[in-house]
């Protein structure tokens, strides 16, 4: 490990160098390129100075008692010791887990796509106020939430939603909320007060970059057709929505949220080759079924991942047997716990399977 933070701070140095020449300074490309990088290790190189110092510091405090001292200095230098000692533990935990290999996708923007299941009515509401919590926590973080395809339902529900989230990072947070979502709660529409338990499906997909889905246009049929639902004049007089028909997997896209033709194609095609990205990871995962052991969850759909219990006001995430309490703050947006606490387990099992 320490060769290897050597190494890591060698190319730290490297890169700061390199992005300090004029030739560099005044070629944009080139120096985002470096800054990314820099960006990149800055967290790691900053846990290994602040070691080094701490070990040094732990050195010459533990030299310190071979002098002779009074009692009451000793038992100051001790307990500087045994505090340098304490922090240098927990430098050392830090810097393992910040050298676990980081998701490739962690950066990106995602495909959110959120489907009434079981329950009716009630699932399509459920569906609702998850998208909402969603949307809030997107806020919060000042990132984008951009509605590309929507269904409603009786009582305000939504049978199905699909839009994309747009801010650095998206994809590190919301990749844990992939799954089945189930809740337990009294419906509006229950005049018996008796509880239900539907459930709703979200699916967390990284968008694809151009350059890694390649869509031949022979292989693909777009349809132009006048937009449902509310939207005024415009969407009654002209064609917008889009239809997209990849024809080798039988996907279908809708995209009819826009006024603008163009944009709907636009985001239709991003939904598009974010499944078909997605489509081809799951055909890799399958061929590495240990790899997919040491993570948090499969992103399955048949995979139940968290209850929601409203009578009890009780939050269970069923992969790391988490319970939380408050549900009403939980539903406007406050998930930052909830998200830290699968992150943490996702990377102490990472941690377990390279120790291993």
């Amino acid at each position: 490990m320490w060769n290897k933070l050597e190494q890591i701070e060698k190319r730290y140095h490297a890169v700061v160098a390199e992005m300090g020449k004029p030739e560099v300074a005044t070629d944009p490309r080139q120096l985002m390129k470096l800054g990314q990088e820099k960006a990149s290790l800055d967290e790691i190189i900053g846990l290994y100075q602040d070691y080094k110092a701490t070990v040094k510091s732990l050195a010459d405090t533990q030299a310190m008692l071979s002098d002779k001292l009074d009692a009451e200095m000793l038992s100051m230098v001790k307990q500087e010791v045994a505090d340098l000692e304490s922090k240098r533990d927990r430098l050392q935990e830090a810097i393992k887990y910040a050298l676990l290999p980081k998701d490739p996708n962690d950066e990106r923007d995602i495909i959110l796509e959120i489907r009434a299941g079981t329950g009716g009515d009630e699932a399509a509401i459920f569906a609702a106020d998850l998208f909402r919590m969603y949307s809030r926590y997107a806020q919060a973080r000042k990132w984008d939430v951009d509605i590309i395809d929507s269904s409603e339902s009786g009582g305000g529900g939504l049978k199905e939603v699909v839009a994309e989230v747009r801010g650095r990072g998206a994809f590190s947070r919301f990749k844990y909320e992939r799954g089945v979502h189930r809740v337990q709660r009294v419906p509006t529409t229950e005049a018996s007060g008796r509880i239900h338990t539907s459930t709703a499906t979200v699916a967390v997909l990284p968008e694809a970059e151009d350059v890694e889905v390649d869509i031949n246009p022979a292989d693909l049929r777009i349809d132009i057709f006048h937009s449902g639902g509310a939207g005024g004049q415009n969407v009654n007089k002209v064609a917008t929505a889009v239809r997209l028909t990849h024809f080798p997997t039988g996907m279908v896209v809708i995209c009819q949220d826009e006024r603008s033709q163009l944009r709907n194609r636009q985001k239709a095609m991003a939904v598009l080759k974010a499944r078909l990205l997605e489509m081809e990871r799951s055909k890799q995962e399958e061929e590495m079924t240990s790899m997919r052991r040491s993570q948090v969850g499969t992103g399955e759909r048949s995979e139940k991942i968290r209850t929601y219990n409203f009578p009890q006001d009780r939050l269970t995430d069923h992969r790391i047997g988490l319970t939380l309490h408050n549900l009403p703050k939980i539903m406007t947006g406050e998930i930052d716990p909830l998200i830290d606490a699968l992150a943490t387990d996702d990377q102490t099992r990472q941690l377990q399977a390279e120790l291993a």
